[in-house]
This record gives C-alpha cells, sequence and structure tokens, in this order.
C-alpha cells in the first residue's frame, strides 16, 4: 500500500537511487559482474526514459526486458515502503523479476485457456480501473492524485498490468476449482474443538510475512531476504506494506492480517516462537520446512482460565549499585505516599508532589507474567492497596491492584461461517500454488 503523504518522497528516493544504479550498470542479481558503487540520492525523481532496453529473462519465448524489471522494481520500493540500498535491491531485483514471470506464466496459461474455453478471463481496462479506485481510496486520494504519482514515476503501466495478472489469475482459481471445494462438517468440527480446546491457553493477534524459498530460489535466499525486510521495518516501513509485496501467504492481500489464532493453530516453529513474543514485537526470521516466516505480535489475550490485574506505581529509579543511604532516601519517600493513603485514582497527584516520583498506570497481566519481586506482593495484595517499596536493578516501587477480571471473557466466537470461509481461502490459495509450481517447472525459463 502506498501511504500519503510520505509516499510521494519514497517515490523519488527508491527511483533516484535504481535509476542511478540502472545507469551505473548494475548486474541481475546472481550475475558474477562486480556491484555497481554507492549511488547518491538525486533531489527530484529520475524518470525512466534513461533506462536502456535489453532482456532480462525468456519465459517460453515471451520476453521480460531490463526496462520492465526496473518499473517492476520502481513499484515494490514506492508501495512496501522499504529503502533501496545497495544490500537489498539484488532482493527487490529477485522479487520484481519472480513476479513477472510469475505473471507472464500466468497469462499464458490464461490465453491457452481462452481459445480453448472460448470465453474471456482476463480482466478489462474497466475492472483495472475499478482496483486502481479502490487503492486511491485506501490512501485518501483521489483517482487523478494517485495515477498522478504514479504516472510521475512512469510506473502506472506495471501497476495495471501487476492488477491484471491478480484479478484474472484468481478469477481462473475461483472458477475452475472454486464450485468444486467441499468443506466438510468434520473439517469444521475439527477447528471448533480444537478452538474450544484452546479457550483456556492464551491467544495471539498476529500478521505474517511468509517468504516461500521454492519461489525465491531456496532457502538461503528466503532467510537472507526476510533479514533485510526484518531490519527495513525496524527502520519504519510498515508491515502490512510489506506483507503485500513480499509475503506468499494467503493473508498477503490483507496486508498479512492472520486474526486471533491459538498457539496450537501455528506451526511448531512459530508457536515457540510467539509465546515468547510481546504485543508490538517483530520477530526474527523463523525457518520453516518450506520457507521463512517473520511475525509481528499485535495483541495477547490470556485464556478463559486466566486472572488479570490492572497495576499502577509509584517509582523512584535508582541505579543497580546505590548506596544503602539512596535508598533509604528513596524509600522514605515512597512511605511518605502511602501513609496519605494513596488511592489508584490519586497515587499520580501525591506523587507529583514529591521530588523524583514518577507515577503511572502498568496496564494488564496475569501475575505469573511479572517479575518475582512484583508476582509475590501483588499476589499478597488486597485490591486498591499500595505494596510496601519493592527493590528493582531499575529503581524502588510501590504498586497497587487496581482491579482484576478473568481473562478471555472479551473473546470473539469464532462463527461457522467464518471458519467455513477461512478454509475455503487456504485450499484455493494451496490450489493457486501448486498450479504455479507445475506451470514453472514445465516451462522453459532463461534469465540473464
Amino acid at each position: 500500500m502506498i501511504h500519503a503523504p510520505k509516499a510521494r518522497e519514497r517515490f523519488a528516493r527508491g527511483a533516484a537511487l535504481l535509476a542511478a544504479l540502472c545507469a551505473a550498470g548494475a548486474p541481475l542479481a546472481g550475475s558474477a559482474q562486480t556491484p555497481a558503487a554507492p549511488a547518491q540520492e538525486a533531489p527530484a525523481p529520475v524518470q525512466p526514459q534513461g533506462i536502456s532496453e535489453s532482456v532480462a529473462a525468456v519465459v517460453n519465448d515471451d520476453i521480460v526486458s531490463t526496462y520492465d524489471l526496473a518499473q517492476r522494481m520502481r513499484l515494490l520500493i514506492a508501495t512496501s515502503g522499504v529503502q533501496p540500498t545497495e544490500q537489498n535491491l539484488p532482493q527487490f531485483q529477485r522479487e520484481a523479476l519472480t513476479s513477472l514471470v510469475d505473471e507472464r506464466l500466468q497469462f499464458q496459461e490464461l490465453r491457452r485457456v481462452e481459445q480453448e474455453q472460448k470465453f474471456s478471463i482476463i480482466a478489462t481496462d474497466e475492472e483495472v480501473d475499478e482496483e486502481l479506485g479502490q487503492l486511491a481510496r485506501n490512501n485518501n486520494m483521489t483517482v487523478e492524485q494517485f495515477r498522478g504519482m504514479l504516472q510521475a514515476q512512469g510506473v502506472e503501466g506495471s501497476l495495471r498490468e501487476q492488477l491484471r495478472a491478480q484479478i484474472s489469475w484468481m478469477r481462473w482459481i475461483r472458477g475452475r476449482y472454486g464450485s468444486r471445494l467441499r468443506i466438510g462438517e468434520d473439517q469444521i468440527k475439527a477447528v471448533q474443538a480444537n478452538i474450544a480446546a484452546s479457550a483456556n491457553k492464551p491467544s495471539y493477534q498476529i500478521s505474517e510475512v511468509f517468504i516461500d524459498a521454492n519461489r525465491v530460489g531456496g532457502m538461503d535466499n528466503a532467510i537472507n531476504g526476510a533479514r533485510q525486510l526484518v531490519t527495513q521495518m525496524q527502520q519504519g516501513a510498515p508491515f502490512p506494506a510489506v506483507a503485500r509485496q513480499f509475503s506468499a501467504a494467503p493473508t498477503a492481500a490483507a496486508g498479512g492480517d492472520a486474526g486471533w489464532v491459538a498457539a496450537a493453530e501455528l506451526p511448531a516453529e512459530l508457536q515457540t516462537v510467539v509465546e515468547q513474543m510481546r504485543p508490538g514485537q517483530l520477530s526474527q526470521p523463523i525457518p520453516v520446512r518450506d520457507g521463512v516466516y517473520i511475525i509481528y505480535l499485535r495483541d495477547r489475550r490470556s485464556g478463559a482460565g486466566a486472572t488479570l490485574v490492572r497495576l499502577k506505581q509509584a517509582a523512584i529509579a535508582l541505579p543497580g549499585d546505590a548506596t544503602p543511604a539512596q535508598v533509604a532516601e528513596a524509600a522514605a519517600k515512597l512511605e511518605k505516599i502511602r501513609a496519605q493513603g494513596p488511592t489508584c485514582e490519586n497515587i499520580e497527584t501525591l506523587a507529583s508532589a514529591e521530588a523524583g516520583v514518577i507515577a503511572g498506570d502498568l496496564g494488564e497481566a496475569e501475575p505469573k507474567d511479572l517479575s518475582p519481586a512484583f508476582r509475590d506482593a501483588v499476589e499478597a495484595a488486597q485490591d486498591g492497596q499500595f505494596t510496601p517499596p519493592l527493590r528493582t536493578q531499575a529503581g524502588l516501587h510501590v504498586v497497587a491492584v487496581c482491579g482484576r477480571r478473568a481473562g478471555g471473557v472479551a473473546a470473539e466466537q469464532v462463527s461457522r461461517e467464518q471458519i467455513e470461509n477461512r478454509l475455503y481461502g487456504q485450499q484455493l490459495t494451496m490450489i493457486s500454488r501448486r498450479y504455479m509450481r507445475d506451470l514453472r517447472s514445465s516451462a522453459t525459463i532463461e534469465t540473464r
């Protein structure tokens, strides 16, 4: 997704570096040539007319030109939010070339089917225009503004072909296989039983990026590419935009949003990692059998059997090597506040009257997830009662339990229809991936 207004800046920076590298003769990924020297960012967008054109790949006699490749790379840079560097340009190049090759194979197959079946499958210009309009609305832009930004960088044509391929291919997959798919009652009941069995366990709201090792040329490429994406997202690239352009998971179209899942619904490799994560945390690359995952944990909620406590504190920062006199002085200030009978409503006001004391809301947590010093005191405390001063490596704290509630009571019920739709989508995606794998294996593909 392109996010306005920062999208214009990303377009300019990305196009400038890419065009500079192309002009300098940057080799295709895997080439034995020496990499080009670092490119300097230009102050204004570089138009594509200066890029010389040659053959990047041949797909069953269909040519992918280096001009096509450069335009698709520009499009990936603009829509993913990932900043181009000499280190990640090979990844952009590999992803751009892979997507162009796949699109050529898809269009070849769709035209073959059209000739045999005598009906139209490939999306019309009007259908592509409708999809462009939706993208514009998603970015709070008019169609004219959105297209103007694309045209300024010369990548509207590349985006239109990408959209045309996506619309047409999914129409064909749904048309050929959708009516044949049957989600059995046993499948739905198995998912419902799994959800019920997980009711007393934590559930996680996650987003995902899946790098398909078969698609990118092996596990090493998948791991290296995932590492670069993690670095870029840590530097500010939006997770949904990265997922839309780089993920091979069914959730890519939704920006990687996998919704709420129980740990038992995840592959074992992901389950181990997610259970150790906290909301707002981005995982490192997680290798699985056929690729690599990147997980963003958006939220976490406890199971129905857990008790959550809402905590507030007043604290004084102290170094780990503070002297006994410093600790005693801090404890005296906190005891002075305790003597005034603080409540969860007035603790901030009382703390503000003492120099060096800060107060605030610590949010909700399960007692077992707290540090040992906090856990024992919280479990013994009465609601609204502030504990005696507690020493940690960060300082000295008095903590109150401002409320307790049963975990899981706000859990959304997953309807039968939602389960069926999820299983249906997963099966269609698996069919599409197998179809594409067969097309690649039977095709003659030459990259240069």
